[in-house]
């Protein structure tokens, strides 16, 4: 059905008396294409965000461009939030260890994608720190050791 065509693909040029039967069918394909596409969002999104784009939009591209805009994320606020729950964490002796472990590094794989690349030393401590009294004498045995673990390890040695 091509309901799709207007946000694949640019406008053609306006219809004039020149203008090929071959064009004058690109255009109403996209034409069609185009406010299908638009009445389907529309109608796809609530109230509150139809009514914060203009009513002059009148693409299907231009128009998610604008809905795109009001939900902008912040690098620097998704950065800090994810900073504070991983050096927050807390690891409470329920629950899989290696699933923990994974959680800590998945969130430091997600400040990673944010352009803040926290070494596997770095995770490695985050991780022992997060444990409770119960690993004490674990913490100590690494510490001990003149060899550093990777996380892999880490995990290995846990479990």
């Amino acid at each position: 059905m091509d309901l799709d065509l207007a946000l694949r693909s640019e406008q053609p040029v306006f219809l004039t008396d020149a203008s090929s039967p071959h064009d004058m069918k690109n255009f109403e394909k996209w034409d069609r294409s185009n406010r299908m596409s638009l009445m389907i969002i529309k109608r796809g999104i609530p109230e509150a965000f139809r009514g914060a784009v203009s009513e002059e939009i009148t693409k299907a591209k231009e128009f998610l461009a604008e809905i795109e805009k009001r939900f902008a994320k912040n690098d620097k606020a998704e950065t800090s939030a994810l900073f504070q729950n991983l050096i927050s964490m807390k690891y409470k002796g329920k629950g899989n260890i290696r699933e923990y472990i994974m959680e800590m590094s998945h969130i430091a794989s997600k400040l990673k994608a944010l352009k803040l690349e926290l070494s596997d030393e770095l995770l490695v401590h985050l991780v022992l720190i997060s444990l409770p009294v119960q690993y004490g004498q674990f913490k100590v045995s690494y510490n001990c050791q003149k060899e550093k673990w990777t996380l892999n390890e880490l995990i290995s040695y846990c479990v």
